[in-house]
């Protein structure tokens, strides 16, 4: 039995549909699914069942020898969120009681953490799991603190304590693709740049603020979330391979390439108008990542990556264009 936290979520819908196309059938997803669309996300799925986060450990409990891997991509993923207690809670308290779990039941445990805990890149983007190497770390939101927070206990974890037998964390960058919709301002800039292009407006991006960078040449590794899918099952077929790695290109791309990108999906020439980034952002604002790949390949990890116009391409015209856009 695998289950999926978060689960119907973007990334987590995205990795059930990968599973169940890929032979799994004895698939449990524990999310809630809200007033929203969000259950479309997993409304094509065959799901052996379906549980709400708050019932996730009575579940775990009442099924130990029978759970294989737990794939937790649940979390509080809002980088605009101030509630800290709820993220500590969420991202931080929760993981935790799955990885003992996970350790003392004898299942695997790949969790998603993220580039937020890059902060705004000054001390790079290697996914070192030293001591010193996560302390030069310093994120800019409560999201990529607790998530550089639970990745520290990790480390601690590994060196003081029992662990799962595999145990693996990702770094997602900015990731974009089909089920993202239910998170409306944080969707990535593909459907938003979509949507607005589809009602015959123009793109609208950042100004840049930042004397290095022009107006919408800040840069970002954007990665679809096939890949990051890809990676994951990866993983899963590897289970002597554990470690917190980066789950990115490799490569920087500006926000004016993404978005030159979906008039050519659609084959229009680029309408592009700048905005003021909001001053509620404005000093938190990130204008350079990219992924250091190194260690996954180092581990194994030999695909390749789907570049932008390819990717941005599939997304739009296979689903945001489609009459069905859920995978």
């Amino acid at each position: 039995m695998i289950v999926v936290t978060g689960g119907a979520g973007f990334i987590g819908s995205n990795l059930v549909a990968a599973l169940e196309a890929a032979g799994q059938r004895d698939l449990v997803v524990c999310d809630w699914l809200g007033r929203d669309e969000k259950w479309r996300n997993i409304a094509k799925r065959d799901l052996a069942d379906l549980i709400a986060p708050e019932e996730l450990f009575d579940f775990l409990d009442a099924r130990r020898g029978t759970i294989e891997t737990i794939f937790h991509m649940g979390a509080i993923s809002a980088t605009t969120e101030t509630d800290a207690d709820l993220i500590a809670r969420t991202n931080i308290e929760l993981p935790q009681r799955l990885w003992h779990w996970c350790a003392g039941n004898g299942a695997r445990l790949i969790y998603a953490s993220s580039a937020a805990t890059y902060g705004d890149g000054s001390a790079g983007f290697e996914d070192s799991m030293g001591a010193a190497g996560l302390a030069r770390l310093h994120p800019l939101n409560a999201y990529g603190w607790s998530k550089l927070a639970f990745d520290r206990r990790v480390a601690r974890f590994v060196e003081q304590a029992a662990k799962p037998p595999q145990w693996a964390g990702l770094r997602f960058f900015n990731v974009y693709g089909p089920n993202e919709y239910h998170k409306g301002g944080q969707m990535s800039v593909v459907p938003q740049i979509y949507n607005r292009v589809a009602a015959g407006q123009a793109a609208r991006l950042f100004r840049s603020h930042h004397p290095d960078y022009e107006d919408g040449g800040q840069l970002r590794d954007f990665i679809a979330v096939e890949d990051c899918v890809d990676v994951m099952l990866w993983l899963h077929g590897n289970p002597t391979v554990s470690g917190l790695f980066n789950c990115g290109t490799g490569a920087a791309r500006s926000f004016r390439d993404l978005a030159e990108a979906v008039f050519q999906a659609l084959g229009q020439s680029p309408n592009i108008e700048y905005v003021d980034t909001p001053e509620a952002i404005r000093a938190k604002y990130q204008y350079f990542t990219q992924a250091d790949m190194a260690k996954l390949r180092r581990a194994g990890y030999d695909r390749q990556f789907t570049a932008l116009e390819a990717g941005v391409s599939r997304y739009v015209l296979d689903y945001l264009a489609a009459e069905d856009p859920y995978r």
